[in-house]
């Protein structure tokens, strides 16, 4: 059949061309028409004329170039819009496939901005809380060039809640001339209230801070190195192995892990045993109940993961496996070398996830006498009974952290992608 019959030569926007009804260009990839592009059979020779219709010489039933010719004459008008939709398709795909923590446009840039002020405030407070520079500076001489006195400068606030606390009182005397209509400057005195209390308990803040950063970094490293061999175990390791893998991950994750907490702390004499080490609890070196926090951490965050990783090294297609073996390599370097690295990209969202939850969960180090993030609120409740402020500032604290964390991986998770292997990298 040819094109001028079933309507598929079209002109610019798929609306048939009086003159020659073939395709003028408009919608086809040549500028000709497609059924004399596909129509020429395999060698060279011609094989169809205009149209598609079958030129001299050419059989339609034995020429594939000829059958070309004219099957895709007949769908220029619809492949092309197929083609368009796909892009669209992709395109919708595309920005449904965001990685994790990954926000659009300007709010990118302002928790990037954010958190840059952040972690900037925090680091400076950490190296001033800090008596490691003391002790240098007192080494080569210099003992005046920083005060020393253990523990002033970690209660010393950097910024004065003077100009809050008036702004607030101001507030306060409008809103209180103003009867009912006051309630939305009650809000705004409150929040000015807050900011001056969260400059005055900045220092202590911070110093707990500085623990919470310390058992979720430690702990997420630590749970991934075991959690690694754990995930290929349950995959590749047998009957034997991936059971043992299996029991291991499901006892530790059936348990709450504050129970575990406990359990290590005051059931098992750990405390007592890492206590006995000369150096623990000196310097920069934390004490027992730290490492103790660590160890919690660290098996129960190494269950978790090895479960993310288990299905990520399930999603990576088992052809791999076997495309290394038959290039030379044995099972456990084809397992290290080709589907390792491919399975770690694709548990980073996964990964992600943990060390968020990683991060809250560190609270619970508190009931184990860990002067963490919660304890150290926890306990300025205690000193001043405002624990509705205060338990709104370590709020924000954990909100800025877990965005920072969640952000930074996900252009860890761009950064090691290998395009056209999952969403991100395409």
């Amino acid at each position: 059949m040819s094109g001028d019959e079933d309507g598929s030569d079209s002109g610019p926007g798929g609306a048939p061309d009086p003159e020659s009804g073939s395709d003028p260009g408009a919608d086809g990839a040549t500028g000709q028409d497609s059924g004399s592009a596909a129509g020429s059979g395999p060698g060279g020779a011609a094989g169809s004329g205009p149209d598609g219709v079958p030129g001299p010489g050419s059989n339609p039933a034995t020429d594939p170039g000829t059958a070309a010719g004219a099957g895709t004459a007949t769908g220029t008008g619809t492949g092309t819009g197929l083609a368009e939709e796909g892009v669209a398709g992709a395109d919708v795909a595309e920005s449904r496939g965001t990685s994790v923590g990954e926000l659009p446009g300007r709010r990118r840039l302002v928790v990037a901005a954010i958190g840059i002020a952040f972690w900037t405030w925090l680091v400076a407070r950490w190296a001033y809380h800090s008596t490691l520079l003391d002790d240098l500076f007192t080494a080569l001489g210099a003992p005046d060039v920083i005060r020393s006195e253990q523990g002033v400068r970690a209660r010393e606030p950097w910024f004065p809640a003077g100009p809050f606390e008036a702004a607030a009182d101001a507030v306060g005397g409008v809103a209180a001339s103003l009867g009912l209509a006051s309630a939305l400057l009650d809000w705004l005195r409150w929040v000015l209230d807050l900011a001056a209390f969260a400059t005055e308990v900045a220092p202590a803040i911070a110093a707990g801070a500085y623990f919470t950063v310390y058992l979720t970094l430690v702990s997420i490293l630590l749970g991934l190195v075991i959690a690694v061999p754990l995930s290929v175990a349950r995959v590749y390791g047998g009957r034997l192995l991936s059971g043992v893998a299996l029991v291991y991950t499901e006892l530790i994750r059936g348990t709450p892990l504050l129970a575990q907490l406990f359990l290590l702390y005051f059931g098992l004499p750990l405390a007592s045993m890492i206590g006995d080490v000369g150096f623990v609890g000196r310097g920069a070196i934390p004490r027992e109940a730290v490492f103790v926090a660590i160890i919690g951490f660290t098996i129960n965050s190494s269950a978790y993961q090895s479960e993310y990783i288990r299905s990520a090294l399930e999603s990576v297609d088992p052809g791999q496996l076997r495309a290394a073996r038959a290039v030379g390599l044995t099972r456990l370097q084809g397992i290290r070398h080709v589907v390792l690295p491919q399975g770690l990209r694709y548990a980073i969202p996964g990964w992600t996830n943990e060390f968020v939850y990683l991060i809250k969960y560190s609270s619970l180090a508190a009931f184990i006498t860990v002067p963490e993030l919660f304890r150290r609120a926890r306990d300025i409740g205690s000193d001043t009974f405002q624990y509705t402020d205060i338990y709104a500032v370590v709020a924000l604290v954990y909100l800025a952290l877990v965005l920072t964390t969640a952000l930074g991986m996900s252009r860890l998770e761009r950064a090691v992608a290998i395009p056209g292997l999952g969403g991100s990298g395409n």
